[in-house]
């Protein structure tokens, strides 16, 4: 990620901190298991808690983004708690539509094509050192 990109990550993620993260995350979850009805398996019937780990879990991300050594620390233990979920490696890419899509009607105009290349490239990075870190726990 560049520079730029870190910026626009952490400047466009200020504008979620006081929405209600039950209104988040059910707009992200609703398109995720519209999107891909055979994921909703994978999480409890009540959604409500879920929101919020969500919205906390992308919160600590955002943060430790200019801390490659915390973040990489945070990335490995949630990539070992969705191992055990039964995240497999082809989820991330719908995970991460389904996010792209949420912040996209979240940010409204604040939405353009940097701040999307933006969050597409963290969620990339993200996505990959969570493979990579699960397939070491599988190793």
């Amino acid at each position: 990620m560049t520079e730029e990109q870190v910026i626009l990550v952490k400047q466009s993620w200020k504008s979620f901190y006081n929405v209600d993260a039950h209104i988040l995350g059910d707009l992200f979850y609703s398109k995720l298991f519209f999107d891909n009805p055979r994921l909703r398996k994978m999480f409890p019937e009540s959604m409500e808690a879920q929101h919020y780990k969500l919205i906390n879990m992308l919160t600590a991300i955002v943060r430790r983004i200019d801390d490659p050594d915390a973040l990489a620390e945070d990335i490995k233990n949630m990539s070992m708690r969705h191992t055990g979920y039964g995240v497999k490696p082809d989820h991330y890419r719908l995970v991460g539509n389904a996010l792209l899509w949420t912040l996209e009607k979240g940010l409204g105009n604040s939405w353009n094509e940097k701040v999307k290349d933006a969050w597409r490239a963290f969620y990339e990075m993200i996505a990959a050192m969570m493979i990579s870190a699960g397939r070491a726990q599988m190793a």
